[in-house]
């Protein structure tokens, strides 16, 4: 006769092998990867929402709600990932990280068109890009959350759940306070080469444009502020990749501006996330920073900082 073995939980025997027990861990084999990809994707957002808001209007999400997005997208992934990962809370996850995976499916399947091999890399160290393999890697995802969340226990202390909701919440407004307050106000360079030589941005405003010129977006962008009225601001084009063709990119353009090859210099104290990108400087200091040029912006900040008239 075959010998069964049995093991204490709590005040119960529990036979290893009864459905209750195989069912509880099909569920953490679906719920523990999911935690780790969304917790990681989650934060990586919450931390970098200026960044992401950039990556977001690259996906033709329209720019008033970039920065939103990008901050509600961190909240809801990492508040996703903690609640699957707790087995009172792990069906409210799993719905929560559904709902997002076919949120994302949707979207890109109705903009196939125009996003196909588009960088949509969510997670830190996965480069994904839409296709066909972006649809199968979501759909692998989604059916981890309903391995995980078909076979957990019934949801129990909402107020706990509630909790964690809020902790993340103020944790995310937090972040990107500091990281607003770090860059407002922050110094630039006292100088950068241009045409060789060290030009001073201790004085007057200026406005630095960071682009590829091997971008069309960034030629766009560049037509449209060769229309405005610069006044006595100056600005100073900064080429992300491929320098040599700066100075045929503002021909091209009629942007007039001063070429500067200092990216390296500039990028990491300017808060650079992706080109297009551009900062306002007053008097060697930054006053706002552009990560999307989609109508109204670049005027609105432009002209409010008096930078343009």
């Amino acid at each position: 006769m075959p010998v069964w073995h049995s093991r204490r939980e709590g005040s119960f025997l529990v036979d290893p092998l009864e459905p209750a027990s195989w069912k509880s861990r099909l569920s953490w084999v679906g719920a523990v990867p999911l935690a780790v990809l969304f917790l990681l994707s989650g934060v990586w957002k919450i931390t970098d929402p200026q960044g992401w808001a950039a990556r977001i209007g690259e996906l033709h999400v329209p720019h008033p709600a970039n920065l939103v997005l990008a901050l509600v997208m961190g909240i809801a992934e990492t508040v996703g990932a903690v609640w699957i990962l707790v087995p009172r809370f792990r069906r409210w996850g799993a719905l929560l990280i559904g709902v997002l995976l076919v949120g994302f499916v949707a979207y890109f399947a109705a903009n196939y068109g125009t996003l196909r091999g588009a960088d949509c890399s969510c997670f830190p160290w996965v480069k994904r890009v839409v296709g066909p393999g972006f649809f199968a890697g979501d759909a692998v995802m989604l059916l981890l959350a309903v391995v995980a969340g078909w076979w957990a226990h019934r949801p129990a202390s909402a107020r706990s759940a509630v909790v964690i909701l809020a902790t993340v919440t103020v944790f995310a407004l937090v972040s990107f306070g500091v990281e607003t307050q770090k860059l407002s106000g922050a110094p630039v360079p006292a100088s950068v080469t241009v045409n060789g030589q060290p030009y001073a941005l201790g004085h007057g405003k200026f406005f630095l444009y960071f682009f590829n010129p091997e971008c069309s977006h960034c030629f766009d962008v560049a037509k449209h502020m060769a229309q405005l009225h610069w006044g006595d601001t100056r600005v100073i084009a900064v080429p992300v990749e491929v320098p040599q063709f700066a100075g045929q990119f503002l021909d091209e353009t009629g942007l007039r501006a001063m070429v500067s090859t200092d990216f390296q210099k500039l990028k990491q104290e300017c808060g650079y996330v992706a080109y297009p990108y551009g900062v306002a400087v007053e008097n060697g200091r930054q006053k706002a920073h552009l990560s999307s040029f989609d109508a109204p912006e670049p005027d609105a900040t432009l002209k409010r900082l008096e930078l343009v008239y």
